[in-house]
């Protein structure tokens, strides 16, 4: 029996199959710490191949062929991003929840998908906390609590509570306190 081959170079001379880029979950491995000019000549040398290598340069990253009728354009476009995400990581875990929200939105059909609440300049906001009443009047630059001008909500929320409030939370502006709270509540 031969010994196990963990070399990638002598995997490829002894027949097996060639490690491939952008697959694995380490994060220490050689392909993340590649230098950036390396990465901005492999950038640029997409455009210099024929269709044919882009084409198996993408069945290297993919492990399957090209989707038919992928142009010569879109192929150097996804092969760049491929290569950008194998040299300095890929979306946020965030990031791709949202997106992932939007395509179910535009799915269902939905004209738009509401970004939140823009408050216009002159909205004045009102909250009850522990007996007070609290006024933020919001200008188009920032916000005005008890003569005090503020670029946060969060700042705000933060000292009329005393500890750390979502200021946008704290004055009922998103989905989840309006559903989770009724006015005034949390006191």
């Amino acid at each position: 029996m031969k010994p196990a081959i963990h070399d990638a170079s002598a995997r490829q001379h002894s027949g097996g199959p060639p490690p491939v880029p952008s697959r694995g979950g380490n994060r220490n491995d050689h392909t993340r710490k590649s230098g950036v000019s390396e990465v901005e000549a492999e950038l640029a040398g997409l455009a210099d191949r024929s269709t044919q290598e882009l084409r198996v340069a993408w069945r290297e990253f993919h492990r399957a062929a090209p989707p038919v009728g992928l142009s010569r354009d879109l192929l150097i476009r996804a092969l760049a991003y491929d290569l950008q995400q194998r040299a300095r990581g890929g979306p946020s875990a965030a990031l791709r929840r949202r997106l992932q929200t939007l395509a179910a939105a535009s799915e269902k059909g939905a004209l738009a998908v509401d970004p939140g609440i823009v408050l216009k300049a002159g909205t004045t906001l009102v909250r009850q906390w522990r007996g007070q009443t609290h006024t933020v009047l919001v200008d188009k630059d920032g916000f005005e609590h008890e003569g005090q001008r503020y670029r946060s909500l969060t700042i705000i929320a933060e000292r009329i509570t005393g500890a750390h409030w979502s200021g946008p939370r704290f004055f009922g502006l998103t989905k989840s306190a309006c559903a989770s709270s009724p006015a005034g509540a949390g006191q």
